[in-house]
């Protein structure tokens, strides 16, 4: 369901890396459900993607800062909206008045595969421009 392609390189090896683990957990997520884990099983899938999504964002804001990215402001809101839709999940899939279902993952693929197709590949050149390899 998560399925890396070379489409959503961005051309800077430390981002790519993270990209793809990201997909990596979501696989795991995704197999966990099909495979019928307990939620605790899920919870701690789920809790490491947030976790690393967390890191992932503040990795990708300090390049952006660090070598003045025009656009940062806008891709700062959009990790900090993505980030509370995630976290808005995730609390409730603890509390129990959500399910993990197939529905809820693809958003979260297509979230990826959104976010890194356009956002991403929008500072990509920039980033690339500064040498930031």
């Amino acid at each position: 369901m998560f399925e890396w392609h070379d489409d959503f390189s961005v051309d800077i090896g430390s981002i790519d890396a993270q990209h793809k683990t990201l997909f990596g957990i979501g696989n795991e997520l995704y197999s966990a459900m099909l495979a019928g884990h307990s939620q605790l099983a899920m919870t701690r899938i789920l809790d490491r993607l947030v976790q690393y999504t967390k890191m992932h964002f503040a990795h990708e804001e300090r390049l952006m800062q660090k070598h003045g990215y025009p656009g940062f402001k806008g891709h700062k809101a959009e990790h900090d909206a993505l980030s509370a839709k995630v976290l808005k999940f995730q609390s409730d899939f603890q509390e129990g008045h959500v399910n993990l279902s197939v529905q809820l993952l693809q958003f979260l693929r297509g979230w990826l595969e959104t976010h890194i197709k356009g956002s991403d590949q929008r500072y990509s050149p920039y980033l690339k421009n500064k040498a930031v390899a």
